[in-house]
């Protein structure tokens, strides 16, 4: 046997027993590592990690309050509450956003609008709060859900309330909606009063009584395990539900002057005189509110927002028209307090009024004139010859100082979202905002409603109740004094001479009751009750030049003057006052008050002529503040 093949035993030996030794200190010092990594952890990383650990386990759960209910005067509701199952998800369980919501996308129809909401508001709650993606999921999107949850860590279907206006377009204007809150509202709020709440009122009464009607949110200390499926309740705190708010609005009222209007363009504000409660406030056409609650679709919105008859627009609050004959009777009243003329003040009328020196002619509407005209006279046969020689009388500035005094060109201060001013010109005015002088033509025709003068039919509303009440001044208000609602505050009275008013009111009732009147005909037969009233015709402004030639028949529509009326009624006890705009049309307005005004009294009248005051309806039972059961989730 060669040399080269004896083993060398030694050297084995030696070769083991240093790996034996390498493995040995190998091990030490990896024992030695573990032992010290253990001693960091669980010594002096001790109280951190374990706060980490509870975090994970144990976590803050937002639950949202109970909007506050919104109900007419007889108790019925016109803004609630109803459950609705909804997709949810909890960003800090989901590992990849982007591809869940593309797998959900497969699952279900979700709107791109949808998405694009939810991702810019995932990232602004508070963390381990869901946030919904898409509202009122179908029983077989519930299903395709519960199917795959096992793939879909941190989604969930959740059992939420969802505003809900059961009458849908009766009260879009006056109520509004509430609808999904957008980055511009989320640097404006309170985001601890919004925890757990995505929706905020948007228009009307919802905007208005936001802080009322939101309420405060309560808290839930929840067990989860390591999936988030939630284990157990280990605390909570109940949320506040908002308060209730109660309205002068009556439902019936408003339908009736829907219904009366017939889908025209136009506006009915009714009003108590006594209280200065709103009765009813149209403004048509409407919409269905409930489209904007969850989150309207671009395409949706687009054909609202596009419509030629601008269904969104609230003509009964921020609709700006020329007064027109209306206001006939406050210049009446004006020129009669300030001595201008008095009663008995009379003209001969040849169809036309002609300033001293100049060769234009302000016609009457009339052509051939009235002749002799007194004042109650120019009232009921609405005489314009008579208002231009009284307002170049009385001169602008006078008529600005009264007309503002009846409240005719600013604010009313009504408990809504939105108002506009109107404008009541002055020679101060012209010459801030167009840098011009005053003309005497100016003034001879804002002696008719024409002109620069603009007014809101809640201004007209307002105005005649002042008339209804011999001067006294009513706030207009639409939600009843009660928690978070403030009373209204005492006006100041309008002091006119008590013969002033009458001779007036007389000149109002002649324009329904007088066979010459302008409203007799219009007004109907078979009355029950007085009204005192005044009939308008406001001229039109041209249409924009750059219309389409295929829709310039429709817009010959647009060009016809709008027929306004005011009145009260009855005269001796008013129950009601009234303003009512139709666009042009100027011959429905008249039978549209008569609806209105039908509506609100025959069932109200008693035997012996007089009427009934509304009765308080009977509180209906409080909201549960219990938060409403989650099923399905993860």
């Amino acid at each position: 046997m060669a040399a080269d093949t004896i083993k060398d035993h030694p050297g084995e030996r030696r070769l083991v027993n240093f790996r034996v030794l390498l493995s040995v200190v190998v091990m030490i010092l990896m024992t030695c590592g573990l032992i010290a990594r253990a001693f960091y952890l669980q010594v002096i990383k001790h109280d951190e990690l374990a706060t980490q650990s509870e975090e994970n386990r144990i976590y803050l759960r937002t639950v949202p309050p109970v909007r506050g209910l919104i109900y007419d005067a007889k108790g019925r509701l016109l803004a609630e509450n109803r459950p609705s199952y909804n997709l949810t998800i909890i960003r800090e369980r989901v590992k990849d956003m982007n591809g869940t919501l593309a797998e959900l996308s497969k699952l279900i129809d979700i709107e791109p609008d949808d998405i694009a909401s939810f991702k810019e508001r995932v990232y602004q709650t508070r963390p381990f709060n869901s946030v919904t993606l898409k509202y009122r999921l179908n029983e077989e999107e519930i299903a395709r859900l519960a199917v795959n949850h096992h793939r879909l860590p941190g989604v969930n279907v959740e059992a939420q309330l969802v505003r809900y206006y059961p009458d849908k377009a009766v009260g879009a204007h006056a109520v509004g909606y509430v609808g999904r809150i957008n980055d511009r509202e989320l640097k404006n709020i309170d985001p601890k009063l919004y925890e757990g709440t995505d929706v905020i009122g948007k228009t009307g009464l919802e905007k208005f009584y936001e802080p009322v009607l939101l309420g405060e949110p309560g808290y839930q200390e929840v067990e989860s395990n390591a999936r988030g499926r939630v284990l157990r309740v280990l605390n909570q705190v109940d949320p506040v539900q908002g308060e209730d708010v109660h309205l002068y609005l009556d439902l019936d009222l408003q339908k009736a002057a829907m219904e009366a209007l017939k889908g025209k363009r136009g506006a009915v504000v009714a009003l108590d005189p006594k209280t200065g409660g709103i009765l009813a406030l149209v403004s048509s056409p409407s919409y269905d509110t409930n489209a904007f609650v969850t989150g309207i679709s671009y395409r949706d919105y687009s054909a609202l927002r596009d419509n030629i008859n601008r269904p969104l627009y609230d003509r009964a609050t921020l609709g700006e028209y020329p007064p027109a004959s209306t206001i006939k009777p406050f210049v009446s009243l004006a020129a009669l307090d300030s001595e201008t003329i008095d009663s008995e003040y009379r003209i001969f009328d040849k169809g036309y009024y002609q300033l001293p020196g100049d060769d234009h002619r302000y016609r009457n509407w009339k052509r051939t004139g009235d002749g002799w005209t007194d004042l109650r006279r120019a009232i009921s046969r609405s005489n314009d010859t008579y208002y231009y020689d009284v307002a170049v009388k009385m001169g602008i500035d006078t008529i600005h100082e009264y007309m503002t005094m009846f409240g005719l060109g600013r604010r009313t201060g009504l408990d809504t979202a939105a108002e506009r001013p109107g404008l009541m010109p002055s020679r101060e005015w012209k010459r801030r905002a167009r840098g011009l002088p005053w003309y005497p033509g100016e003034t001879v025709i804002a002696g008719i409603g024409q002109g620069y003068m603009l007014v809101t039919p809640l201004q007209l509303a307002t105005s005649t109740a002042i008339i209804a009440n011999r001067g006294k001044v009513v706030k207009p208000r639409l939600a009843k004094p009660g928690i978070g609602v403030e009373p209204v505050e005492v006006q100041p009275s309008v002091e006119k001479d008590k013969d002033d008013w009458e001779v007036v009111v007389q000149g109002m009732i002649d324009v329904v009751d007088h066979p010459r009147g302008t409203a007799h005909i219009r007004m109907g037969k078979n009355r029950k009750y007085s009204v005192a009233g005044k009939t308008g015709t406001a001229q039109v402004v041209g249409i924009p030049q750059d219309i389409k030639e295929e829709e310039a028949r429709v817009l010959e529509e647009f060009q016809k003057d709008h027929g306004l009326f005011i009145a009260f009624a009855p005269v001796e006890d008013p129950q009601i006052a009234l303003a009512v705009i139709v666009e042009n049309d100027s011959k429905m307005a008249v039978p549209v008050a008569r609806k209105v005004m039908d509506a609100w009294l025959l069932p109200r009248m008693n035997a012996d002529g007089t009427f009934s005051r509304p009765e308080e309806p009977t509180p209906l039972p409080a909201q549960t503040t219990e938060p409403v059961a989650q099923t399905g989730g993860q």
